[in-house]
């Protein structure tokens, strides 16, 4: 019986594994497709829609404004994030543990309802650029990320060895670069990751925000796969998932996989 139950198990855990490798699989093969439409499984292998990918126009300028919102929220998340966790493990502001939940708040609206409600208020305060409502709406989307994950890895620090390297002669900002720094790396380091893929990654909320000349890739990528579906689709995403891996294996060698998922 335990045989069979250690067989069940990989078999689940195979099934549960083909399952969700299973479209990235098909995507990356239409990828490669000659034909015109989507064809699986493909006739022939092709480079003609990764070629595409470089020649539309509307595609790279949709990567090229996701990156800048992606970088520049991530940027902001891991400053703001950084401050509010450090006042909270600290004791800086009263209430840490019901501000710490409100700030997770955003991740548990559903997209749409967010989106719907950034856009009124938005409009309401007046702001009507979309490249600044998409930064500021991937902000708060993002922030929890990076709060929530350094307050994970504050929680284990001894702050009072802040003060010991101070009196051993570093300065405070000293003293937080030997000393914080190296401990809160790992969390640092999947905090942007995570906050970097959800902004660049986004869709519900984004929706509401982008105009005709002001468009993200999954925005654009859902109206290609509408307008004119081929294969360029699958192209561009087969491009993004070996950015994915790339990304992932460039944290493994800074920071390393476990540290990062021990978190």
């Amino acid at each position: 019986m335990a045989r069979l139950g250690i067989a069940l198990s990989w078999a689940a855990l195979v099934f549960a594994v083909a399952f969700l490798l299973m479209p990235i699989a098909i995507v990356m093969a239409v990828s490669f497709s000659p034909s015109a439409i989507f064809a699986f499984p493909p006739e022939g292998m092709s480079l003609r829609w990764y070629e595409a990918v470089g020649r539309t126009d509307t595609l790279l300028s949709a990567v090229w404004l996701s990156v800048q919102i992606a970088f520049l929220s991530t940027c902001l998340s891991l400053v703001l994030g950084t401050l509010c966790a450090i006042a909270i493990v600290r004791g800086y502001v009263p209430a840490g543990a019901a501000i710490a939940t409100f700030m997770a708040s955003p991740l548990m609206l559903p997209g749409l309802v967010f989106g719907i409600a950034f856009l009124q208020a938005a409009r309401g305060f007046g702001l009507w650029d979309s490249y600044t409502s998409l930064l500021i709406a991937h902000v708060v989307i993002t922030m929890p990320f990076v709060m929530r994950t350094v307050l994970a890895s504050l929680s284990l620090f001894d702050f009072t060895m802040v003060d010991a390297a101070r009196m051993l002669g570093c300065s405070y900002p000293e003293a937080l670069r030997k000393v914080l720094v190296p401990n809160i790396l790992p969390g640092f380091v999947s905090a942007a990751l995570f906050a970097f893929i959800a902004s660049f990654d986004n869709y519900p909320v984004s929706i509401f925000l982008t105009d005709v000349r002001t468009k993200t890739l999954p925005i654009q990528l859902l109206n290609q796969v509408e307008m004119s579906p081929d294969p360029t689709v699958a192209a561009a995403s087969s491009i993004l998932i070996l950015a994915t891996i790339v990304l992932l294996l460039v944290c493994d060698r800074l920071v390393g996989l476990r540290r990062m998922a021990s978190l």
